[in-house]
């Protein structure tokens, strides 16, 4: 008995000894493969992390922007740089045709485009290319020069139509995507925020109310969308500020909400009727106040009547201030001029008029505001 137990004692003091040397010199050869069982039970899986982005507002909104080719006989004569930049067609060289690179979007099925009026103005051939690689003639339906916005229409099946949104609920802050072809290098989006609402005064369009952003936009992009954090249509992008042509943070929009009603009107009537009472009109001052020794600060000091106009018609006389159109007060040139134009004509309205200390009311029937007098080759640059 006590044979074995010395034979195990030795047995097992070689046995812990070969596993220190096997331990310290080569300790992988202890590590076997992971058993069978271990092997089946798979490791749980690292939770994605959550994508922050806008692809899927992109995707919903991308494939209703298109690209737009407008031919026009050549220019004659070149015209100085200013900052204001509604990306004009591209000058070719005294004598030579011009070709404009802008963009579109297609907001209804039945194919009607809205793009921007200098994209089109005086173009004798339209091509518009889809993100499908499809190509179509456009039809140019009308224009209106005073929001620098036009409708085209082409004709193919199966169109996308993009969402269109209420530009009226933005905030500045939110997030938009800018989407077009700036330099024809293909459909672009770019992303910002809505820096600012209500841009008016500027000196680009008669009737201004714009969306400014930081979204980058560039030449190509005029006529393209704006568009929301959903991907829905809230602007048509217009111009940029620049004093090199290349975006420096600081883009126009015109909201949906304006080129909706214009779209409305080209398609159904083929132009944009708007009211005219026929005044020209200056800022009232506190000088002006005195000197005309009036009884009211505020209004808009007439400082012309057109002839024959509505407002002459009525017996309105320079000197006289405006304080109100259809019962809704005006304080500004800006806003007489909007409040005009949104009356139907031929229809009758009371003007609020200040006339030295009397106030009168006077019964005019509003006109139809003139066509401006821009000739192709001078339109707005």
């Amino acid at each position: 008995m006590r044979a074995w137990w010395l034979l195990f004692s030795q047995a097992t003091t070689v046995a812990l000894a070969a596993w220190f040397v096997v331990g310290t010199l080569k300790p992988h050869w202890l590590h076997s493969a992971t058993p069978v069982l271990l092997q089946q039970v798979p490791a749980p899986a690292a939770s994605s992390p959550a994508r922050v982005g806008y692809a899927q507002a992109a995707r919903l909104a991308t494939p209703a922007v298109v690209s737009i080719t407008a031919s026009k006989p050549p220019a004659r004569s070149a015209r100085g740089e200013a900052p204001w930049h509604p990306f004009p067609l591209n000058r070719r060289g005294e004598g030579r045709p011009q070709v404009g690179l802008g963009s579109g979007v297609i907001v209804s099925s039945e194919g009607y485009l809205l793009t921007n009026n200098h994209v089109v103005a005086g173009a004798s051939d339209i091509e518009v290319l889809l993100s499908d690689g499809r190509e179509a003639r456009a039809e140019l339906v009308g224009t209106d020069p005073e929001t620098d916005l036009a409708v085209l229409r082409i004709r193919l099946p199966g169109l996308p139509v993009i969402r269109l949104g209420r530009a009226e609920t933005l905030q500045v802050g939110d997030v938009v995507l800018a989407i077009g072809n700036p330099f024809n290098v293909g459909q672009t989006v770019t992303s910002g925020i809505v820096s600012a609402l209500g841009r008016s005064q500027l000196g680009i369009n008669t009737f201004e109310n714009f969306i400014q952003t930081d979204a980058a936009i560039n030449p190509g992009n005029s006529g393209g969308a704006l568009v929301d954090a959903e991907g829905q249509l809230v602007g048509i992008n217009t111009a940029i500020f620049s004093r090199s042509g290349g975006s420096l943070g600081i883009g126009f929009a015109i909201p949906i909400s304006t080129a909706s009603q214009v779209l409305e009107a080209l398609v159904k009537d083929g132009q944009v009727a708007r009211g005219w009472i026929g005044v020209q009109t200056r800022e009232l001052t506190p000088e002006m106040v005195d000197a005309f020794k009036l009884s009211t600060k505020q209004g808009v000091l007439v400082s012309g009547v057109v002839g024959k106009s509505p407002a002459a018609a009525a017996g309105v006389k320079p000197g006289d201030v405006v304080t109100g159109v259809a019962g809704k007060p005006v304080l500004s040139p800006a806003e007489l001029l909007s409040a005009a134009a949104a009356l139907k004509p031929g229809s009758q309205v009371l003007l609020a008029v200040q006339r030295g200390s009397e106030s009168l009311e006077l019964k005019l029937l509003v006109g139809q505001r003139p066509k401006p007098q821009i000739q192709a080759d001078e339109a707005p640059e």
